[in-house]
């Protein structure tokens, strides 16, 4: 931090909303966002040109998610601090984002005070989780789909098929079906489609 001041990256893909998260932030004596940018894979190189103490990141971003983004600051800029919002209360994003290195998950509209206290918090060492996200995620259990699985259902998700999707992922027909299958069989759903909705709507893909 410089003359006290907090250096804040903010990364969300919609103007509107960082421009006025942006707005918001400015008002408070102490923070002061530095960085903004739209893109998920944006982020590392802002964060290291601006020097900045937090880093706030949607999840929802083209070119990267801000679970991708917030993995790599944390391998690359492991003292920067970071607070993962979204618009979507899914309890596997809050695991997703706390197994990728966040400090904070909060929903993008809690209120503006309490965003900033959460940017002071996680930069004195505590971690911030919405508590209503917390309670969702430790009654949802775990992601029971492994990565390839993940990995498949996604590539499936735009209805591509397995000769599409084997040649893509380069697997054979057989691998993706059996992949399908698997994925089916735990999320207890008829087909793909319903695999892909689910997953998303538990925030798993």
């Amino acid at each position: 931090m410089s003359g006290g001041m907090i250096k804040v990256l903010l990364a969300e893909d919609q103007s509107m909303v960082r421009e006025a998260l942006a707005a918001l932030l400015g008002l408070e004596d102490d923070i002061e966002v530095v960085a903004q940018v739209a893109r998920g894979d944006e982020v590392l190189a802002a964060a290291r040109a601006h020097d900045v103490d937090v880093a706030l990141l949607d999840i929802e971003m083209s070119g990267a998610t801000g679970i991708e983004a917030a993995a790599q600051l944390h391998k690359e800029l492991p003292g920067l601090k970071l607070v993962v919002l979204t618009t979507f209360g899914r309890p596997g994003y809050l695991r997703s984002a706390m197994e990728a290195g966040a400090d904070a998950f909060l929903v993008k509209d809690a209120p503006a005070a309490q965003l900033a206290e959460a940017v002071r918090k996680v930069l004195a060492g505590e971690r911030v989780i919405d508590p209503t996200l917390a309670a969702a995620a430790l009654a949802g259990g775990a992601n029971p789909l492994t990565d390839r699985e993940r990995e498949v259902l996604r590539a499936a998700a735009d209805g591509s098929t397995n000769a599409e999707l084997a040649a893509a992922l380069h697997l054979s027909q057989g691998t993706v079906r059996n992949y399908l299958s698997t994925a089916i069989q735990k999320l207890a759903v008829r087909n793909r489609a319903e695999a892909v909705r689910t997953a998303r709507e538990k925030g798993w893909l």
